[in-house]
């Protein structure tokens, strides 16, 4: 059981020396996350529709 309180003790040493983002930091990288996966969906989806598209008309011919 000493050892369960040693790990949660220096765990809560170590949290204590974390320097957490503020709240604008933290903002503004999830709405640049939010973007960016956006812009990679359209992205990947422009390219699946060219690629269907092609194979389709290659298909029919």
């Amino acid at each position: 059981m000493s050892k369960i309180t040693e790990f949660l003790k220096e765990t809560k040493g170590e949290l204590k020396q974390v320097e957490w983002p503020t709240r604008k930091v933290t903002t503004f990288f999830t709405i640049l996350v939010i973007l960016i996966s956006i812009a990679v969906a359209y992205f990947l989806g422009l390219f699946d529709f060219i690629f269907s598209t092609g194979l389709t008309k290659l298909l029919e011919n």
